[in-house]
């Protein structure tokens, strides 16, 4: 076997990659370098995964949870590209054997590979994402179905990959952290095959795409009142940034865009082909409402004693403790085409259009009716404004910026498709706007 040694490997955005050993998930609670005994390790961000509101169906339990928060570890454990080998692909097991030696393993044909070898990084944490329940593994991910259920046993099929990402974070401000395509195995390696997309650089470096993508989307203007959607892009197995593939799957890489980098920003969306994920950053979550704030707003809501304007019995949002199971017998009721609020009836049903198809007594519109629920996971909402707008056909309430932003957010959807959806059930949105302004009754006295 002959290895060629490449030591200038090396580029401004592959210098950086690196593998997550064995450390637990994040060591929230231990103690880091440079930490005072008792003091909170710096927290590089959250990533919190859309669909579930603030906890998985199941409840969170160790590394598979809706949120997780990213914080320097004890010790770094980081990796960056040293030395790039071509080799047999009939060896590469063979040359793979060292489970010390990190490594990305490119098969360009059937007798001939690409290895790149990496070297411990001091400088950087890695934290993996994936499907797999491995120790390498740092946050669990399964697919998300509308309504925010996950798709669990061993007969589900599922389209995120086991290894399906990293994030890099620097351990020195300003603390920046990147994402890549692909994660590495129990044996430390990545493994791009033959059928992968996968290219030489111009500077003569190996790149390659997963399977079904990693799609990152940075929102313009940052994530705040003032947000708009960005464009979708797909980040590469180095962590460079290209324009969308005709279809999830196609071996034709997109374009390479320049300007644009791997850094997570305040707001940045990571789609796994089944799950998206929402980063947000230690700054960004001081200016998001807080539990307190959302369960402030409720007891706001209800001191105000809405009523149903026919039935006229006072309405309540029900305390997020007791959990979304059926209806209180004094949850609001909404009529989502035009927004008025009403107690449960059981009148106004078109039987041509189903049981979910009603008609406003107030206006006659005829279209879903469904209960309001609060939306509880604080860190989707841009702004602490009071819940006044509601998700179609969901009923998810939460302030006004906050819907409009998601329902102008178009979400990855299968292999090409996108649609927007409600961040804290995954409903795809429907009507004009995707949400409507809620219209309430106050009490008659």
């Amino acid at each position: 076997m002959v290895l060629e040694g490449n030591p200038e490997v090396g580029s401004p955005r592959t210098s950086d990659l690196l593998h997550s050993v064995s450390q637990g998930p994040c060591a929230l609670s231990s103690p880091c370098e440079g930490a005072q005994p008792g003091e909170k390790p710096i927290k590089y961000g959250e990533l919190i995964v859309l669909g579930y509101n603030g906890c998985l169906a199941s409840g969170d339990k160790g590394h598979r949870r809706s949120r997780l928060a990213l914080s320097r570890r004890p010790h770094a454990n980081g990796v960056k590209p040293d030395v790039m080998h071509h080799i047999s692909t009939p060896l590469v097991s063979k040359a793979l054997s060292n489970r010390g030696q990190h490594s990305i393993s490119f098969t360009l044909s059937r007798s001939h590979s690409v290895i790149v070898e990496y070297t411990h990084d001091s400088d950087t944490d890695m934290f993996q994402i994936g499907r797999s329940t491995e120790n390498m593994i740092d946050f669990v991910v399964t697919d998300t179905s509308p309504g925010g259920s996950t798709t669990e046993g061993p007969s589900a099929q599922s389209t995120i990959s086991r290894y399906a990402c990293r994030i890099l974070c620097d351990r020195r401000p300003p603390y920046t952290a990147r994402v890549y395509a692909a994660g590495f195995d129990a044996s430390s390696n990545i493994f791009l095959g033959e059928r992968a997309a996968k290219w030489r650089t111009p500077d003569g470096l190996m790149d390659g795409l997963t399977t079904n993508g990693v799609l990152v989307m940075h929102p313009a203007g940052g994530f705040s009142e003032d947000s708009a959607p960005g464009a979708w892009r797909e980040i590469s197995v180095c962590g460079n940034v290209y324009t969308l593939r005709d279809s999830r799957s196609a071996q034709q890489r997109g374009k390479l865009v320049e300007n644009e980098t791997n850094v997570l920003q305040d707001g940045s969306l990571i789609d796994l082909c089944g799950a998206t994920l929402l980063w947000r950053t230690p700054a960004g979550l001081l200016r998001a409402p807080t539990l307190k704030q959302l369960e402030a707003q409720r007891q706001e809501a209800n001191a105000a004693r809405p009523q149903c304007p026919v039935g006229l019995s006072t309405l309540a949002f029900p305390s997020p403790a007791r959990g979304r199971t059926a209806p209180d017998k004094q949850q609001p009721w909404v009529y989502v085409r035009c927004g008025h609020v009403h107690g449960y009836h059981g009148w106004g049903c078109r039987r041509e259009r189903g049981q979910q198809e009603r008609e406003c007594p107030l206006c006659r519109l005829v279209g879903p009716y469904v209960p309001l629920w609060l939306g509880q996971e604080a860190g989707l909402c841009l702004d602490p404004g009071p819940p006044s707008h509601a998700f179609a056909p969901c009923g998810h309430v939460c302030s006004e910026k906050t819907a409009r932003y998601w329902a102008q957010t178009p979400l990855p959807h299968g292999t090409h498709a996108f649609h927007a959806a409600c961040p804290f059930c995954g409903a795809w949105l429907t009507g004009e706007h995707g949400c409507v302004r809620l219209i309430f009754q106050g009490p008659l006295d």
